[in-house]
C-alpha cells in the first residue's frame, strides 16, 4: 500500500512532538483547532508562500492540514486576488514596482517574513522558485526553506552545468553545446557537425520561455536573439545553450522526493509530450504505452543524477524519449511542478506535504515515504484551463468572469485561483485559471472523465482553451496515448474548435437590453398585448372526436407531389370537384396587417393542429416575398429554419412561397446561378409549390424563375400579376387579351399551376369572372389559382366569383388576420363554398378553433398594427398592393410625412404615372412608393418631376428602375423622363442578370467561414448571396445574443418586469428559468448599467449599454438657396460619403448617399466647383434641408 496524506500527517504529528502550554484554555481560533485537530503544537508554525494564485492557495492548503499558519504575499495588481483571502495572513510586497517584480523582489519578501515570524518560506513554481540567491537568502536570515539547498539549485537550475553533471555520471544526454553560447556565431562549430533542426534554451529557462527550435539557417540569428531577449526578461539572465532537437520525441519527467540524509525516492513517472511553445498543456500519469525496460532505465537513472547531487526535498528529472525508445537527460527542475497533483493521485501522497516536511528535518522513512512502499495505482489526467483564445494563436483574453460553474464528482481534482464569478482577469500574469485534474483506473476512464468534467464547466465573460481541450482529448493520436512534443504543432486539425454557445449569458444580454433600453424591433409601438402563453385548441374529426395532436397529420394534398411529382399533383387538383384554399396565415396576412413580423415560434405553436384542421389545403403559405430578409432583418431569425421547422411539423400540406422569378427574394437581379441554387435548396429546406412572379410582368424575368423551381423539383405556379380593370373597356393597357396572351406564354413554359396574383385587391366579382372564365376556356387542364386583398371590401364575393368561373384554388386568411389589405377571412368564403357544389373540404368548426389561437396572436402582436380601420376602396383608384399599403403608411410616418397620408396616396398615383402606369408588385411597388413619397417630401407635382428631371436627386431605387434593373415594363420607358432621370447611366433593355458573371458559391462559403466559423451552411450562403449586408447584420446578432427564436414573442418583444418570472425552453429538456431582480444605476462614465438576474436560481449580471445614456443634441446647418448649398432631400442616414474636402467635383458627381426605410436616395452635385465643407460623415442622422456638402462654384 502506498503510504497516505493521513499517515504522512500522522508521522508529522510525531516527529513535531507537542510543546507544553501550561495555563492556555481550549483552542478559541481557527489555529488552535487545527493544532487540537493535528494533535500538536510543533516549533514551526508559519509558512509564507513566495508566490500567488493557484500554486499558493495549493500549498496554503497542505499548510493547514499541517496545523501551520499560512502567509500570503501580494502586488498592488493582485490585491484582490483569491489567494490573498485563503491564507491567515496577507501582505503586500514590492510596494511601486511592477506587476511581475514586486514577486521578485527577494529583500522584500525576506522582509515580511522576518517582521511577521515567519518559519518556513516555500516558493512555489516559476518567480524565485529556481533561484539559488534568494534560497540562501531565505537561509542566511534563519528561515528554512522549502526546497533543495541554494548550492544545488545552483547547479541544477542552470542547465548548462545539469547537462555536465549527467554526462560525467553517464547519463545520456542529446547532443548540444558543452556549454553555454554568448553570440549566435559562436554555434557555428556546433551546427556545422549535428545540423538542423536545432533547439535554442534559455540556461535559467523553464514554463517554455526563452526556448526557440530552428528549422532553417536563415531564421537562426533572429530566433537566437529573440531567445536570449525572453531569457533576460524572464529570468534576469540571457544565458542560453543549443541541443540537437529530436524529431516526434515524448517529454517523460520523474517525481523525486529527497530528505536530508540522502534517501532519495521516485514517486514514477510522468508524461508531458503534450505541449505548445514548449509550456505544457495536458499531462498523464503513469505514462501510458510506455515499456517497462524504458520506464526501469528512465527512473533509474534520475535516482542516480539526484544522488550525486545529494538533492534534497521535491524535484523533477526530465528526459525526452526518441522514436526509437532511446531516452537523453534534458534537466533536473529543482522545484514543485504544476502537474505534480497527478502523482498525487496516482501515488496517494501529498507531497507539498512531503516538501514541508522534509525542510522541517523528517526523513523520508518517517513520513513512511521508502521505496518499497510507494506503488501507483490507475492513471491521472491534468489539463490546464487558460483564459486563452485558441482560435487566435492561444492570444490571452482579459475581462471580467461573468459565469464561472466548475467540475467535480467522482476523481475530479481542481486546483484553482480566480475561478469565482466576479474575478477580474488580469494581462499581468500567467493565463492559467483552473488546473483540472481527473483519476481513473485506466487511461480511457481517466480520458472519459476529464472529457465529462471539461462539459460540466461553464466560464462566460472571458475565452478560454477548454474548446480545444475537447478537439485534443478526442482525437484519435490522444485517445491512444501515443502523443509527441510537437504533437500540437503538427495536427492543424486540433484548431477546428467547437465554440461554446454561452446560449444563457447571450439571452440575459438581451433580455438585459430590453429592461434597459426596450425593444429595438422596427415598427413596434408599445408592449405586446398578449401577456400570457397562448392557448391552443383541440380540432375535432369529421365524427366530432377531439384529434390527438401530439402528431402530425399525415393525409393531405402533398402526398401526390412526393410520390408521383408535380405533374400528377397539378392533374389531382384540376380533377378535384369542389374548390380549394391556400391559407396565407403564415406570410401574407402578417406582412399585409402586422408589418411582417410574425416570429416562427408561434406558426410552429399551432403547426401540429393546422396539419389536421387544414389537411385538405392546397397549400399554406409560409416563405419568400418580404418574410425572407425580415426574418433576417428585424425578427433575428434563420428565414431557412422556419422552413424546414414548418416543414417537419406539417408533412401533409403542400408549403408556398412567393417568388420574384429572376430576383428570388430578393429585391435586386442576380446571376442566374443565384436563382438555381436558391430554388434547389428551397426545395431540400422543405418548400413544395413556387409562386413565381415577376413584378412587371416581364417575361424573361418569369422564365428564369419558373426553369430553375422545375429544375429544382418543385411545382411551379407561374404567375401573372393583376392591374387595372379588364372589365372597364376605358382601361385599355392591361386588357383582357394582354392577360390571355401572357397566359399562353407562361403555359408553353410548361407551367404546373397558373396564378393570378391580384396585389392590390383590384379584382372585382365581373372582372374576375370575365379573367377567370376566359382563361379556362383557353385552357380547360390547367389549375387555376387567385390570389387577392381585401383592401376595398371586395375580395370575399370577387373570389367566390373566381371559383364560380372555374378557378382551382382560392386565397384565404384566418379570420382573425383577415380583411382589410390582407386576404378575405377563411371562415366566410369556406363557409359559403360548402353551400355550392364546390366545398374546401374544410371544417368550419376547425377554422373557428384556429382562430381562436389567431385572435390570441393577434392581440400579442398589436404592437405592429397598422392604422387601418376600414376598407379603402381608393384604391381602385391608386392601386396600392394590400401589404405595401400598411408599409408605406408606416414608412411615411418615420419619415415625418404621416400627417401627409392621403398625399402620398395621391402622388402614389401620379408616380405610377410617372413610370408609365406599371404593374406594382414587390419590388416594382417599391419603386413607385420611393418616388410617391420624394414627391411628398420636396413638394412636387407631376409636371414638376418632368420640368426638373435632369436636376433632381431621385432615390435610387427610381433611377435603377429607369436604367432597367428590374426589366423591362410593358409598353416599354416613357420618354424623354427615362433619360433625364438616368442622366448618361447605363441602359439595360435586355434582362439584368443576364450578363452578370456566375457566382462562385464555395469561394463565399470559404469567406464566410473564415469570417463567421464552421456553422455556415450552404443555405447561409444563399441568404448572403440573396442580402449580403442583412446576412452579415444577422451573424453579428447571433454572435452578441444568440439564437433567440426559442424565446418566446411576449418575452422577446416585451421588457421584463423586476421579479417577473421567464421560463425559456432553449433545447429539448433544457428550460432556463429566469428572472430580472434589478437594473443598476446609470454608469455616467461608461454610460452602462448593470442588469442583475436569476438564472435557474443562480445570480448573473450583465453590463448593458444605456442608449439614451449618450444622446447628443445634434443642431444641424440648413441648406441655403445657393446651388452650391447641398441639402439632404429627405430624413435618413448617411450610409456613405463620397466626396472630401477640396475636391474638384462636376455637375452631376455623386456626394454622398442616405438611407430612409430601404430607401436609398444618391446625393449629386447640382453645380461643378470645389468641396469647401463636407458637414456630414457616415452613420450621420439627418433630416430634410440639412446641409450635407458645401461646394465652391
Amino acid at each position: 500500500m502506498s503510504p497516505s496524506t493521513h499517515s504522512q500527517i500522522e508521522a508529522w504529528a510525531r516527529s513535531n512532538a507537542p510543546l507544553e502550554s501550561p495555563g492556555l484554555g481550549p483552542a478559541q481560533t481557527i489555529s488552535g483547532l487545527r493544532e487540537k485537530q493535528a494533535g500538536h503544537e510543533g516549533p514551526l508554525r508559519k509558512v509564507l508562500v513566495a508566490n500567488r494564485g493557484e500554486i499558493a492557495i495549493r500549498v496554503f492548503r497542505t499548510v493547514h492540514e499541517l496545523a501551520m499558519s499560512s502567509v500570503a504575499i501580494y502586488s498592488f495588481e493582485d490585491r484582490m486576488g483569491a489567494h490573498r483571502y485563503k491564507s491567515d495572513e496577507s501582505y503586500l510586497v514590492g510596494k511601486g514596482m511592477t506587476p511581475v517584480a514586486a514577486y521578485l523582489a527577494q529583500d522584500d519578501i525576506v522582509r515580511i517574513a522576518l517582521e511577521h515570524g515567519v518559519d518556513m518560506i516555500h516558493p512555489g513554481y516559476g518567480f524565485l522558485s529556481e533561484n539559488a540567491s534568494f534560497a540562501k537568502k531565505v537561509e542566511d536570515a534563519g528561515i528554512i526553506f522549502v526546497g533543495p539547498h541554494p548550492e544545488t539549485i545552483d547547479s541544477l537550475g542552470d542547465k548548462t552545468k545539469a547537462r555536465t553533471l549527467a554526462m560525467k555520471v553517464g547519463v545520456p544526454v542529446v547532443p548540444g553545446t558543452p556549454g553555454p553560447v554568448e553570440s549566435y556565431d559562436k554555434a557555428e562549430s556546433f551546427i556545422k557537425e549535428y545540423g538542423f533542426p536545432v533547439i535554442i534554451k534559455a540556461a535559467m529557462g523553464g514554463g517554455g520561455r526563452g526556448m526557440r527550435v530552428v528549422r532553417h539557417e536563415k531564421d537562426f540569428k533572429e530566433s537566437f536573439e529573440r531567445a536570449v531577449s525572453e531569457a533576460k526578461s524572464a529570468f534576469g539572465d540571457g544565458t542560453v545553450f543549443i541541443e540537437r532537437f529530436l524529431d516526434k520525441p515524448r517529454h517523460i519527467e520523474v517525481q523525486l522526493l529527497a530528505d536530508q540524509t540522502g534517501n532519495c525516492v521516485h514517486l514514477f513517472e510522468r508524461d508531458c509530450s503534450v505541449q505548445r511553445r514548449h509550456q505544457k498543456v495536458v499531462e498523464v500519469a503513469p505514462a501510458p504505452h510506455l515499456a517497462q525496460e524504458i520506464r526501469d532505465g528512465i527512473l533509474a537513472d534520475a535516482l542516480k543524477l539526484a544522488k550525486e547531487v545529494k538533492y534534497r526535498n521535491a524535484g523533477t528529472c526530465e528526459f525526452l524519449v526518441d522514436q526509437q525508445g532511446r531516452h537523453y537527460f534534458i534537466e533536473i527542475n529543482p522545484r514543485i511542478q504544476v502537474e505534480h497533483t497527478i502523482t498525487e493521485e496516482i501515488t496517494g501522497i501529498d507531497i507539498v506535504a512531503a516538501q514541508i516536511q522534509v525542510a522541517a528535518g523528517a526523513t523520508l522513512e518517517q513520513l513512511g515515504l521508502t521505496q518499497e512502499n510507494i506503488h501507483r495505482r490507475g492513471f491521472a489526467i491534468q489539463c490546464r484551463i487558460t483564459t486563452e483564445d485558441a482560435a487566435a494563436g492561444f492570444q490571452p483574453d482579459t475581462g471580467k468572469i461573468e459565469v464561472y460553474r466548475s467540475a467535480g464528482g467522482n476523481g475530479v481534482r481542481l486546483d484553482a485561483s480566480s475561478g469565482y464569478a466576479g474575478a477580474q482577469i488580469t494581462p499581468h500574469y500567467d493565463s492559467l485559471l483552473v488546473k483540472c485534474s481527473v483519476s481513473g483506473a485506466t487511461y480511457e476512464v481517466a480520458r472519459r472523465k476529464m472529457l465529462r468534467a471539461l462539459v460540466e464547466f461553464r466560464i462566460r465573460g472571458v475565452k478560454t482553451n477548454i474548446p480545444f481541450l475537447f478537439r485534443l482529448l478526442t482525437h484519435p493520436v490522444f485517445e491512444s496515448g501515443k502523443t509527441w512534443t510537437t504533437f500540437i504543432d503538427d495536427t492543424p486539425e486540433l484548431f477546428k474548435l467547437v465554440k461554446s454557445q454561452n446560449r444563457a449569458q447571450k439571452l440575459l444580454a438581451y433580455l438585459g437590453d430590453l429592461a434597459v433600453n426596450g425593444s429595438s424591433i422596427k415598427g413596434q409601438m408599445g408592449e405586446p398585448g398578449l401577456k400570457t402563453e397562448a392557448i391552443i385548441p383541440q380540432i375535432r374529426d369529421d365524427a366530432g372526436n377531439v384529434v390527438d395532436t401530439s402528431v402530425s397529420c399525415q393525409k393531405g394534398w402533398r402526398n401526390i407531389i412526393v410520390n408521383e411529382g408535380p405533374e400528377a399533383f397539378a392533374k389531382a387538383i384540376r380533377s378535384y370537384k369542389g374548390c380549394l384554399i391556400m391559407d396565407t396565415t403564415w406570410r401574407d396576412a402578417h406582412q399585409s396587417l402586422l408589418a411582417t413580423r410574425m416570429r416562427t415560434v408561434d406558426m410552429a405553436n399551432i403547426a401540429k393542429e393546422t396539419s389536421w384542421a387544414l389537411q385538405n389545403a392546397y397549400s399554406l403559405e409560409c416563405w419568400g416575398g418580404a418574410t425572407f430578409d425580415v426574418a433576417m432583418r428585424f425578427l433575428y431569425e434563420d428565414p431557412w429554419d422556419r422552413l424546414r421547422t414548418l416543414r417537419k411539423l406539417v408533412p401533409n400540406i403542400p408549403l408556398q412561397a412567393l417568388v420574384r422569378g429572376a430576383n428570388a427574394v430578393g429585391y435586386t437581379s442576380y446571376p442566374d446561378n443565384a436563382i438555381y441554387e436558391f430554388s434547389k435548396k428551397a426545395v431540400e429546406a422543405g418548400l413544395d409549390i413556387f409562386r413565381v412572379f415577376d413584378s412587371l410582368n416581364y417575361f424573361e424575368n418569369l422564365k428564369l424563375g419558373i426553369d430553375a423551381a422545375k429544375k429544382a423539383g418543385g411545382v411551379v405556379e407561374g404567375t401573372v400579376c393583376y392591374s387595372g380593370d379588364v372589365a372597364n373597356p376605358k382601361r385599355t393597357k392591361y386588357t383582357l387579351q394582354y392577360y390571355l396572351d401572357l397566359v399562353d406564354q407562361l403555359v408553353g413554359e410548361g407551367i404546373h399551376v397558373l396564378g393570378i396574383k391580384d396585389m392590390a385587391g383590384l379584382l372585382k366579382p365581373e372582372a374576375a369572372t370575365m379573367l377567370i372564365g376566359a382563361i379556362r376556356k383557353a385552357h380547360p387542364d390547367l389549375p387555376i389559382h387567385v390570389h387577392s386583398h381585401d383592401t376595398a371590401g371586395i375580395a370575399a364575393a370577387s373570389m367566390l366569383a373566381c371559383a364560380k368561373a372555374g378557378a382551382d384554388v382560392v386565397d384565404v386568411a384566418i379570420d382573425d388576420l383577415s380583411g382589410l389589405t390582407s386576404q378575405p377571412a377563411m371562415g366566410a368564403v369556406c363557409a359559403a363554398l360548402e353551400q355550392t357544389d364546390l366545398g374546401t373540404g374544410i371544417s368550419h368548426e376547425n377554422i373557428t378553433a384556429l382562430n381562436m389561437y389567431w385572435s390570441q396572436i393577434r392581440m400579442l402582436y398589436g404592437c405592429f398594427e397598422a392604422n387601418v380601420r376600414a376598407s379603402d376602396s381608393g384604391v381602385f383608384d391608386h392601386e396600392m398592393p394590400g401589404g405595401q399599403y400598411t408599409n408605406l403608411q408606416f414608412q411615411a410616418t418615420q419619415l415625418g410625412l404621416g400627417t401627409q397620408w392621403l398625399e402620398v396616396k395621391k402622388k402614389y398615383i401620379e408616380a405610377n404615372q410617372l413610370c408609365g402606369d406599371i404593374i406594382k408588385v414587390t419590388p416594382s411597388s417599391k419603386v413607385v412608393g420611393d418616388f410617391a413619397q420624394f414627391m411628398v417630401s420636396n413638394n412636387l407635382t407631376k409636371q414638376d418631376v418632368i420640368d426638373q428631371a435632369a436636376k433632381l436627386d431621385f432615390p435610387s431605387s427610381v433611377v435603377e428602375f429607369f436604367q432597367g434593373y428590374l426589366g423591362q415594363p410593358y409598353g416599354g420607358f416613357p420618354e424623354p423622363l427615362r433619360s433625364n432621370i438616368i442622366r448618361g447611366k447605363e441602359k439595360i433593355d435586355q434582362r439584368p442578370g443576364l450578363g452578370m458573371k456566375p457566382l462562385d458559391f464555395a469561394k463565399i462559403k470559404a469567406e464566410l467561414k473564415q469570417k463567421y466559423g464552421n456553422h455556415i451552411s450552404d443555405y447561409d450562403v444563399n441568404s448572403y448571396c440573396m442580402y449580403p449586408k442583412v446576412f452579415e447584420e444577422f451573424q453579428g446578432f447571433l454572435e452578441k445574443y444568440g439564437d433567440l427564436s426559442v424565446v418566446p414573442t411576449r418575452h422577446f418583444l416585451g421588457k421584463p418586469q423586476i421579479n417577473e418570472e421567464m421560463p425559456i425552453s432553449i433545447e429539448k429538456g433544457k428550460t432556463l428559468t429566469i428572472k430580472l431582480l434589478a437594473v443598476g444605476p446609470l454608469n455616467t462614465e461608461k454610460g452602462t448599467r448593470e442588469c442583475f438576474f436569476e438564472l435557474n436560481g443562480e445570480t448573473r449580471a450583465v453590463v448593458i449599454d444605456d442608449k439614451n445614456a449618450a444622446i447628443e443634441q445634434v443642431s444641424r446647418e440648413k441648406a441655403t438657396s445657393d446651388p452650391g448649398s447641398v441639402g439632404s432631400p429627405m430624413s435618413g442616414v448617411v450610409i456613405d460619403v463620397r466626396v472630401k474636402e477640396g475636391q474638384d467635383v462636376k455637375a452631376g458627381d455623386p456626394l454622398c448617399v442616405l438611407s430612409a426605410m430601404k430607401m436609398e436616395s444618391v446625393v449629386s452635385s447640382p453645380v461643378s466647383g470645389k468641396v469647401k465643407r463636407v458637414l456630414v460623415k457616415e452613420s450621420d442622422s439627418i433630416a430634410q434641408g440639412d446641409l450635407t456638402v458645401e461646394i465652391t462654384h
